[in-house]
């Protein structure tokens, strides 16, 4: 299994726990940093910091949205009592204004429902540290089921990665094989040049030799070439490793364009020129995986 993740991915757990129905879902897009938005129900928002530090203990980078829902089973947990002295007062004060104005004492129950406090609400004692666990219980495995889905993505996006990357060395041989023909054609022209403007004077094969050392010296690659492969390298490396790695890989493709522009303003052989424009291309497909990647 691949231990590169990728940023998107959505998880979603169903349980009851201890009579309550637990429905939690975790769902995720690219993003530069952490940021996690948790929403619950009220009978449960005080779990809501629990929540996030179990995001941040398995994720590092993505905006992250939690959903809560929760049901309870069985009887409902509120008990509606009538607020007897309430309602005695109302009825009494009722009495005593149809008999101060005479007016007809036509109240009825849907009458006495409509005014404020007839009845009382009694909630028992929820024990929040018992629900909180329980509310956990759901959520890990809710992002269980997210990082699985982020896991299956990131192993496609690691074996693209590899594959561009071998890619890139295949062109980085063509830039190593061409610079070294590119110096001995140069060679080959400056001498005809030579021979056909002094015509029969003798060639100095000394300053055709150096001039093609000085030549050489302003095209040569191979530091860079070099710098590219090794930091080609250390992406497998990574990508063995796996972890968040989005970040590092960004900084490394800064370093793999820099040497790839130098190799171009280097490269006077218009096909090495082209072979310059391939690894670009490469490493900018590579660069919009990256955004992808935790």
């Amino acid at each position: 299994m691949s231990m590169v993740k990728s940023m998107t991915g959505y998880g979603r757990a169903v349980e009851t726990v201890n009579g309550r129905e637990f429905t939690v879902e975790v769902r995720s897009v690219n993003n530069r940093y952490l940021d996690c938005t948790v929403k619950l129900p009220r009978a449960v928002s005080f779990g809501e910091d629990a929540v996030k530090q179990a995001v941040k203990a398995r994720i590092s980078r993505g905006k992250v949205d939690v959903f809560v829902s929760l049901r309870s089973e069985g009887t409902s947990d509120v008990t509606v009592t009538l607020n007897t002295p309430v309602v005695e007062g109302y009825l009494a004060a009722v009495k005593q204004m149809c008999e101060s104005y005479g007016l007809p004492n036509d109240v009825t129950a849907a009458t006495l429902t409509g005014l404020p406090d007839v009845f009382c609400l009694d909630k028992p004692q929820v024990d929040e540290e018992q629900l909180q666990k329980d509310l956990l219980v759901v959520t890990e495995q809710a992002l269980e089921n997210f990082d699985a889905m982020r896991r299956t993505e990131g192993e496609a996006l690691e074996k693209d990665l590899r594959s561009r990357g071998q890619t890139i060395l295949g062109l980085v041989e063509k830039i190593e094989e061409g610079s070294a023909q590119t110096v001995t054609d140069y060679r080959t022209r400056l001498e005809e040049k030579l021979r056909e403007v002094l015509a029969s004077t003798a060639i100095d094969e000394a300053r055709i030799l150096t001039e093609a050392a000085i030549f050489a010296d302003k095209i040569a690659v191979d530091e860079e070439t070099v710098r590219l492969r090794s930091h080609l390298n250390q992406m497998d490396t990574m990508l063995t490793a796996g972890g968040a790695l989005g970040r590092k890989l960004d900084f490394l493709l800064q370093e793999m364009n820099r040497e790839a522009n130098t190799i171009g303003s280097k490269c006077s052989d218009v096909r090495l020129a082209r072979v310059v424009v391939d690894i670009k291309a490469e490493l900018e497909k590579i660069r919009e995986q990256t955004q992808n990647i935790e």
